[in-house]
């Protein structure tokens, strides 16, 4: 089991993040992920039912040696409720040094959302080095090559409108990982996607 993103995310150019999904067809994407080469699987929980199919996620990917973090995460219960459901880490829209400390107390790296240089400075003040940039297309690739000048020892994970077609952009401009969404349930971006993990 990875304890930090360094060990989590050294080697992976993506992440899925299967939202709002039954945990049936929850599982049926995170396997297309681990086919595809797609390791890294998020399964936000910003609703209860939500909590099984991070569940079932979980399980899955232990049978093939995978983890799944849990994203949405941004009150203590919820950690609390991704902890028991087995997740790996946690993931949220924003930052908070209550959630960020609660997660870590629980053992589960914790990935915060920043869209300011003041919230940057913030997690980094907390001792955070990897950060989520969201809505990374409304943000735009500009922001993630202008923040590699004050803050070059940040890593950033561009979460937010992004696809197979503009994921490589935001890769170019400095981000470290790129999540998806839909785009595993859209057939002509799966070989997309396919390819961009073997450049």
């Amino acid at each position: 089991m990875a304890h930090d993103f360094d060990e989590i995310f050294t080697g992976h150019r993506i992440m899925a993040i299967l939202r709002g999904l039954p945990p049936t067809q929850t599982v049926e994407l995170a396997v297309r992920a681990w086919d595809l080469g797609i390791d890294l699987v998020e399964v936000p929980i910003q609703t209860p039912a939500a909590v099984g199919a991070l569940r079932a996620a979980v399980a899955a990917g232990a049978e093939r040696g995978r983890i799944v973090g849990a994203g949405t995460v941004i009150t203590g219960g919820q950690v609390a409720q991704a902890l028991d459901a087995g997740a790996a880490f946690t993931v949220a829209p924003g930052f908070d040094p209550a959630v960020l400390a609660a997660s870590v107390a629980a053992g589960l790296p914790h990935l915060p959302g920043v869209a300011t240089p003041g919230e940057v400075q913030q997690a980094m003040r907390h001792g955070v080095e990897w950060v989520k940039a969201f809505p990374a297309t409304a943000l735009g690739t500009g922001w993630f090559t202008a923040m590699r000048g004050p803050f070059p020892r940040l890593k950033i994970v561009a979460t937010g409108g992004l696809d197979a077609h503009n994921a490589p952009d935001y890769l170019a401009a400095g981000a470290r990982v790129v999540a998806v969404g839909s785009a595993l349930s859209d057939p002509a971006q799966v070989d997309a996607l396919g390819a961009l993990l073997a450049d």
